[in-house]
């Protein structure tokens, strides 16, 4: 089944409504189908925490929609990690130093935070349209495998959202995590392949 230019619009309407309310949804990445959330909004990261059964000390993946987006959530950010990503062979997060204008509990202890320009249009489009940056965390119970492909979540993760996205539920092709790299002083230190 095709997912319609019409379903598309009508889950990005539905995921701002759900996201500008505090609420979660679960939407497909430019990785695996993961759970979100406004990144600024303690109240929901809390939400997301619980639904995983996560431990409070974990920090987030954080998506933006681009160059520009890191700018704005990140102090002094060495301008040299846009050229490594643009050679990227697959989705890369980078842990950059000195989050700005996130949730605490978004961020790392040291003030870290992980974030991923993502390139999936659903994921543009609906960050672009939100205009903040949003949460990106597995959809599964924490220390559980992640789901390689929509059938594969759990209920309890499905269940305990305020949105399930349909676009791109059909899909069959397993999904991998990021890569996951670390930028500091110039040098790239690989955390994740």
């Amino acid at each position: 089944m095709m997912t319609t230019n019409n379903d598309f619009n009508q889950d990005v309407e539905a995921c701002l409504q759900v996201l500008q309310n505090g609420g979660i949804i679960l939407y497909p990445t430019d990785t695996i189908w993961g759970l979100g959330c406004d990144a600024t909004n303690a109240a929901a990261v809390e939400r997301i925490i619980a639904l995983k059964q996560r431990p409070e000390e974990k920090s987030f993946v954080v998506l933006v929609a681009s160059e520009r987006d890191v700018l704005q959530h990140v102090a002094g950010p060495d301008l040299a990690v846009f050229d490594y990503l643009n050679q990227a062979s697959k989705p890369t997060t980078v842990i950059y130093e000195h989050a700005l204008g996130l949730a605490d509990n978004v961020t790392a202890a040291n003030g870290s935070v992980a974030m991923r320009i993502c390139g999936d249009d659903f994921c543009r489009h609906l960050i672009k349209r939100f205009k903040k940056p949003i949460v990106s965390t597995s959809a599964n119970i924490s220390g559980k495998p992640s789901a390689p492909v929509f059938s594969a979540i759990d209920e309890v993760i499905k269940n305990g959202v305020d949105y399930v996205v349909k676009h791109r539920q059909q899909e069959q092709t397993p999904a991998a995590a990021s890569a996951i790299v670390v930028w500091k002083d110039g040098e790239v230190k690989v955390i994740r392949p």
